[in-house]
């Protein structure tokens, strides 16, 4: 039975690689994008390939476009699945050194990596809990492990998007927590260190952590909640 799946931020990299292999088996999946060119263009290289999916503008960062997509996807489908919130930002390229950390650039790092996150799930619990089976996904990262990087501190000085998501992690606890009773899975995942712009193009394919952000979310009903699952699929220290 085919389900319906949202992937936020997903006109390039591995959200696009995700939508890709949703669509590859099947089920009803809208690419999003904020800038709705280049949704449009990416929906139309995947239905090239002879692959069915959907598109519907979203800007994490707009309640209204948020809201929006949400009514349209609840007029066209009548409920989401499966929400997975991988849009986001690293802005590895500005200062974010915990001693000389630039509080503007923590905002805006902070912006949609968290409270964009936070404002598209309650907006979309509503029409998740029309489904049978309803699952949410946020993607993560190893720089968010408070426990990994105590242990072994890491020099990359990138404070502001270790913060973001570490922040997404308790959130993602939190929520896990709240709507175990009604089934809901709520699930924090890291791909490693994948190839896109986020990263400036440093590790694996995008098509690689795409596949292991898959494994969660086809996550079954007898699968685990409030958890945060590493890169080989077992549960990653928080």
């Amino acid at each position: 039975m085919s389900r319906v799946f949202l992937v936020t931020g997903s006109n390039a990299g591995i959200g696009y690689e995700l939508v890709r292999s949703l669509a590859e088996r099947g089920h009803i999946v809208y690419l999003s994008s904020r800038d709705e060119t280049k949704g449009k263009e990416a929906l139309s290289k995947i239905q090239g390939d002879g692959l069915s999916a959907k598109f519907v503008q979203l800007d994490i960062t707009s309640p209204a476009l948020i809201t929006a997509a949400k009514d349209f996807i609840e007029k066209q489908e009548g409920r989401l699945d499966v929400l997975v919130n991988n849009a986001g930002v690293s802005k590895f390229d500005s200062p974010q050194k915990a001693a000389t950390a630039d509080t503007d650039v923590i905002r805006e790092v902070f912006e949609p990596n968290f409270f964009g996150l936070i404002q598209t799930t309650t907006v979309f619990i509503p029409l998740l809990r029309k489904s049978s089976q309803p699952i949410i996904i946020n993607v993560s990262s190893e720089l968010s492990s408070n426990i990994l990087q105590a242990r072994h501190p890491f020099s990359h000085g990138v404070v502001a998007y270790s913060a973001s998501k570490a922040a997404v992690n308790s959130y993602t606890i939190a929520l896990a927590h709240e709507l175990r009773d009604e089934g809901f899975k709520v699930i924090a995942v890291t791909p490693g260190l994948t190839s896109t712009k986020l990263t400036h193009w440093a590790g694996k394919s995008v098509k690689e952590g795409a596949e292991i952000i898959l494994r969660s979310v086809l996550v079954g009903k007898d699968g685990p909640t409030g958890v945060f699952i590493a890169i080989d699929g077992s549960e990653h220290a928080w």
